[in-house]
């Protein structure tokens, strides 16, 4: 018989058996949330002020900064309650709209980063109509569609959440909400969110991943064909950064989906580990890989800190 407790809040976990240090975990925790905060809000900010970065390629990386930033600032305060606090209960609401933000993000990244490499794309193969091709309205539209695209094809199974009963425990995996944490709970037919989210996924996140691979096989096709070494090398280094990106964010996603399905005898604590990694990461690194590799992101970044700047 089950034991009905629909109404009771859901419970975070952070760490178990290391709940006695749970404060020290959480320095490194929230080292990396200031790190993304201020290195995405940096970018933001750089973009927004520095107008030699008007171009849609820092656009697309602007689009990038605030989904990882809205990331960040979706997941982290939850985890950091249950690490300084020990606060765990969370209620269905707050823990449905978690979700929401957290799974619409994700699929808003992937876009982003097609975009960004639709954006490369242009840039190598049509150097001369690459202003043409990707106006300022254009970039909005595409935005838009990113935008469109990851929070209108979350609602459905966050809204059928909603009316699920809860029964057995209400103790949730992670010390954030996931669909499918929420969905281990219900006591309900739930095969419309199981099956969902798959076809989601493969349309939306794996799709992606399969037109990044194909146009980078073009923009190496088409950077092959230039005659000069030296030009070709310019052309690459254009790409290296979003390169790195892809990497951050469909690799740690890959490893995370692998640990998930096949990993049955991997500790728990490396489950929950690796969903940290893989939601935290790419905000964290994103920021640094574009700082390290772009000269005009290293020139404004110098421009913005020169004591000139201060000078009255």
């Amino acid at each position: 018989m089950w034991l009905n407790i629909s109404s009771a809040p859901f419970l975070l976990t952070g760490f178990p058996g290391l709940e006695e240090i749970h404060h020290w975990i959480s320095i490194p925790f929230f080292a990396v949330y200031i790190s993304v905060i201020l290195g995405n809000g940096t970018l933001l900010f750089l973009i927004r002020d520095d107008h030699n970065l008007h171009e849609p390629m820092y656009y697309f990386l602007a689009m990038l900064a605030a989904t990882d930033l809205g990331t960040t600032l979706t997941t982290m305060p939850t985890v950091l309650w249950v690490l300084w606090l020990d606060q765990r209960e969370i209620t269905h609401g707050i823990c449905f709209s978690q979700a929401y933000f957290i799974h619409s993000l994700a699929v808003v990244e992937s876009g982003v980063l097609l975009a960004m490499a639709y954006d490369r794309f242009i840039a190598i193969r049509n150097p001369l109509r690459y202003s043409s091709i990707l106006t300022n309205t254009k970039v909005i539209k595409i935005g838009v569609g990113i935008l469109l695209r990851g929070y209108v094809s979350i609602i459905p199974p966050i809204v059928t959440l909603h009316w699920f009963p809860y029964c057995h425990s209400h103790v949730l995996s992670h010390a954030f909400c996931l669909h499918q944490d929420i969905l281990k709970l219900a006591c309900a037919d739930i095969t419309f969110n199981r099956i969902y989210p798959v076809v989601l996924v493969s349309f939306t996140v794996f799709l992606d991943s399969l037109i990044i691979l194909f146009s980078y096989i073009l923009i190496l096709k088409s950077v092959m064909s230039i005659a000069s070494g030296e030009e070709r090398t310019k052309a690459l280094n254009t790409c290296v950064s979003h390169i790195y990106c892809v990497l951050v964010f469909f690799v740690t996603g890959i490893g995370l989906s692998l640990i998930h399905r096949f990993g049955k005898h991997v500790p728990l604590v490396v489950h929950i580990a690796m969903s940290y990694v893989h939601f935290l990461f790419p905000p964290l690194m994103n920021p640094i890989i574009y700082s390290i590799k772009t000269k005009q992101i290293q020139s404004g970044i110098l421009r913005m800190f020169s004591p000139c700047k201060f000078k009255i």
